[in-house]
């Protein structure tokens, strides 16, 4: 039974919350995923509220090389012959009060989706939670220099309206779907909405990516209304940047490749949103090219 892996250790008074959903695996290239959930877990300081126990979720034992194989197994920690932890996925809940928030991190599970979904509706139901957010990545020709696009899908037409102001393009996709998909179907017949934002994320750089993570975490705060610090966000994304830039300028290849897909990146941007000013320029006789 799903109701037995839920384990709520604490009920706050939230008052109508919204939930962040964030995941390992499919869709968390960069650490997007989960990297704006951390972010705000510690910042806001964000109280343990409930967990989803692994068991059932996961499959430990995927043959195949080590390099794959490793992908599935769980954490563990040994020190001088000491085995200190073997640890399964996490898939813990936060709340924070102030700013009547959820805080959903764990790991997509690789089995029984169903069941992890009754979990987290059931979270969503017993603390009256109307809408979910989740946030995701992909990776793409977005150049390391730039904010991330961002893409959007929800779960009821009338939501697209309410995203239309944040500057979130709606996405068009065909193919293997994450969980996240699967809960946003699902959604409206659970009486929630929900709404994905995924983040294209430049495909040359490798491992977490700071800047990726504030440019979300500074939209989602937008979006939310949240009044939270991102200071310390901005400063890591900035020194991110600059080691990145200082990697891409050693190759001279890569280099040019980045110049053209800031071009197009610009280019983009100046013809979606300043179409307008555009247009005057060109009946002034100011050539843009």
């Amino acid at each position: 039974m799903s109701a037995d892996r839920l384990k709520i250790s604490a009920r706050p008074p939230l008052k109508d919350p919204r939930m962040i959903i964030g995941l390992a695996g499919w869709m968390n290239g960069g650490e997007v995923s989960l990297g704006p959930l951390n972010y705000l877990a510690g910042t806001l300081r964000a109280a343990r509220l409930a967990e989803i126990e692994p068991a059932g979720f996961y499959i430990y034992n995927l043959p195949g090389s080590m390099e794959v194989s490793a992908l599935f197994r769980p954490h563990a920690v040994i020190e001088e012959g000491l085995v200190k932890a073997c640890e399964p996925p996490a898939n813990l809940f936060h709340a924070d009060e102030a700013n009547n928030l959820v805080l959903f991190r764990g790991k997509e599970p690789h089995c029984n989706w169903e069941d992890y979904a009754d979990c987290l509706f059931a979270v969503a139901s017993e603390f009256g939670v109307r809408r979910l957010y989740f946030i995701g990545s992909y990776a793409g020709v977005v150049p390391h220099t730039r904010a991330p696009r961002l893409y959007c899908s929800v779960s009821e037409e009338p939501l697209k309206r309410e995203m239309e102001p944040h500057g979130l393009r709606f996405s068009s996709y065909e193919g293997p779907a994450g969980i996240s998909t699967f809960l946003t179907k699902l959604a409206p017949s659970r009486g929630v909405e929900m709404v994905t934002i995924v983040a294209e994320v430049p495909a040359y750089v490798q491992g977490e990516n700071p800047r990726c993570i504030e440019a979300v975490t500074r939209r989602l705060a937008a979006i939310l209304g949240l009044q939270v610090s991102l200071d310390a966000l901005r400063a890591l994304a900035d020194g991110f940047e600059a080691k990145v830039s200082e990697a891409v300028r050693e190759r001279p290849e890569l280099a040019e490749m980045v110049r053209k897909m800031e071009a197009e990146y610009d280019s983009e941007v100046f013809e979606t949103q300043m179409g307008d000013l555009k247009q005057w320029l060109q009946q002034q006789g100011i050539r843009l090219d």
